[in-house]
């Protein structure tokens, strides 16, 4: 499964720095990823993901969000630095199951 998304980056409310920043997937897309994976799924829920942000593309996890229900992707420092994004931008995103 492979979903494109455009998304606002945001910073983990527990810290004041941007070392832990996310994009939230959507509803929908999150919903049907918890199909797909129901029972092969990781440490804290999470789900091995590939993803392409600009040129930069690298693998990862995203986690599951009790709040708002939705899958979310923490975006490293490097890939923010590589694309020149930061906390409040609008980011568009492909994200693909591995």
């Amino acid at each position: 499964m492979r979903v494109e998304f455009e998304a606002e980056l945001w910073l983990w409310e527990a810290r004041r720095d941007d070392s832990w920043t996310f994009v939230s997937l959507p509803i929908d897309a999150s919903d049907e990823i918890r199909e797909l994976t129901g029972g092969q799924r990781r440490g804290f829920g999470s789900v091995r993901v590939e993803v392409t942000v600009g040129l930069t593309t690298w693998r990862t996890s995203i986690f599951p969000d009790s709040k708002s229900g939705a899958y979310v992707l923490p975006v490293k420092r490097a890939v923010r630095k590589a694309q020149s994004i930061e906390p409040g931008d609008v980011v568009k995103l492909a994200v693909e199951l591995v």
